[in-house]
């Protein structure tokens, strides 16, 4: 079963920038689309160690969107979490989490 966590009002979040959300212990990056999609991947980037996911850029490989790390530049897909660009090391994948929106508040899955 799916345990859905309510994290925060849809118009806390700003299009094509991250926020990082504590989820049942969990740091999820958050970030709205221009589409208007909310995706969730992990804030801890695999490569540097540190929570900075919700921080780095939001951009595009064809038709997959992506984040790039702040730190390294790594590049993963938003929507599965694969990582698309090692930067010269091993790839690393980020967790991806479903994400909802109900009458206007994001929640999240973490289990």
């Amino acid at each position: 079963m799916t345990t859905w966590t309510p994290v925060c009002a849809l118009t806390a979040l700003d299009p094509e920038r991250g926020v990082a959300a504590l989820v049942d212990g969990t740091q999820v990056a958050l970030f709205l689309l221009d589409d208007g999609r909310v995706l969730g991947v992990d804030n801890h980037d695999p490569f540097s160690g540190a929570n900075v996911i919700s921080r780095g850029i939001v951009g595009t490989r064809g038709d997959t969107v992506t984040v790039t790390s702040p730190m390294h530049k790594q590049v993963w897909s938003l929507e599965s979490g694969e990582c698309l660009d090692a930067a010269g090391k091993e790839p690393q994948d980020l967790r991806s989490y479903p994400v909802e929106v109900r009458d206007g508040v994001v929640q999240v899955a973490v289990s």
